[in-house]
């Protein structure tokens, strides 16, 4: 990339020239701190942080450096699993959308990347934003920064471009869709020059029996988590009571999880009036849910992160998914899926749409190949978890 091209490229949006006096002040900002240390940039949710893991635990053989000397720069949702995840790591996190909105706070934390001194800077992250992630290992100047080659459209060519020329080395983890979890393995076997084959997705997670699962005499319990920030992946909530009243008739218990803006369905709940129902909706931190989660007999959920978080603590699992970008981040593929792990989906020749959906009629509407799955086909993956309890 030439002089005038790299300082004044072509097809960038306005945001980015927004934020271009930012990152050419951070550019030049002096750094007089030795080079030391890794910067691992992870602008993900939980569900992509569950997939990650394992082959994080290989970063300090794969880079030589200590544990201790490893950055990892997340995303506030899910900073509070820090702790028992990455135990040694030195976990920072950031609000990934003030970042790319607010000129102050993007200064304050590019400034602060600047000045750790890092000497080497990564992101293997496929599916990625520009403005977060590219920018941040840019902005650490590390004499070497490798990153993943990204999926790219035409709308992001210009500003992939310039980042992905201003890295040391960009690794190609294999075409779309190639699931994540076998991508971050490829992108360590770049690194090192050795295979390491793909590991079974799993969380770290304490050992706290929940009240729920406390009463040896009680009957198994089902987790329902029937929310999810994005309308259309949400299965249609009357479709998880009919499997929650399955549940019920069965002589299981069902618990009912969810944030304050799943407390719509409160009533719903209510209205089942069977004490088997157990409503702790807004109740739960985010470790008292993977707690309850990882003691259930099963979990029906949404794609959504605590979905995710149920199958990396060895919850039997049954998710629900759609086909946005089917294969990228689920189903898990076989080398990485853990035991009691359902995938449920109906196949529907739009699949790989990367959600811009044309068919639903409002977009807090359940994409239909989401609401096309049978209650039914839910009920009996739940069956065949629970009758091993």
């Amino acid at each position: 990339m030439g002089w005038f091209s790299s300082v004044f490229p072509r097809g960038m949006r306005r945001r980015w020239w927004l934020f271009r006096p930012i990152d050419a002040l951070v550019a030049l900002w002096p750094s007089r701190s030795p080079r030391h240390g890794l910067l691992v940039v992870r602008m993900d949710g939980i569900g992509d942080m569950v997939m990650a893991r394992a082959a994080l635990e290989h970063y300090p053989a794969a880079f030589g450096v200590d544990r201790t000397e490893i950055t990892l720069l997340g995303c506030h949702s899910w900073r509070g699993l820090a702790a028992e995840m990455f135990p040694g790591i030195r976990v920072v996190t950031i609000d990934e959308h003030a970042f790319e909105k607010k000129w102050l706070y993007r200064l304050k934390i590019a400034l602060w990347v600047r000045r750790q001194g890092f000497a080497i800077a990564v992101c293997d992250m496929f599916m990625r934003k520009t403005l977060t992630a590219d920018s941040l290992v840019w902005a650490s100047r590390a004499p070497s920064r490798i990153v993943a080659q990204p999926f790219i459209t035409d709308r992001t060519r210009a500003e992939y471009g310039w980042y992905l020329a201003h890295a040391t080395r960009v690794i190609d983890t294999g075409p779309y869709p190639t699931h994540e979890g076998v991508r971050h393995f490829a992108f360590l076997d770049a690194v090192t020059g050795r295979h390491h084959p793909p590991e079974t997705i799993r969380t770290p997670w304490r050992e706290k029996l929940p009240a729920l699962a406390s009463d040896a005499t009680a009957a198994p319990y089902v987790v329902i988590n029937f929310g999810s920030n994005e309308p259309g992946r949400r299965w249609p909530f009357e479709s998880f009571l009919a499997v929650a009243r399955r549940c019920l008739e069965a002589g299981l218990r069902v618990v009912f999880v969810g944030a304050g803006q799943e407390a719509f369905a409160k009533p719903a709940i209510a209205a089942l009036a069977h004490p088997g129902a157990i409503d702790t909706i807004g109740t739960l931190s985010l470790s008292d849910l993977i707690d309850v989660m990882k003691h259930a007999a099963c979990v029906v959920s949404n794609d959504t992160g605590p979905g995710h978080l149920a199958l990396g603590v060895g919850a039997p699992t049954v998710l629900l998914i759609g086909g946005g970008h089917f294969g990228c981040f689920v189903p898990y593929p076989e080398a990485v899926r853990p035991d009691g792990a359902a995938f449920l989906s109906v196949e529907m020749e739009c699949y790989h749409c990367l959600w811009r959906c044309p068919k639903r009629a409002t977009p807090d509407d359940a994409f239909p190949c989401v609401a096309a799955i049978a209650p039914e086909t839910v009920w009996q993956a739940v069956q065949e978890r629970t009758k091993r309890v």
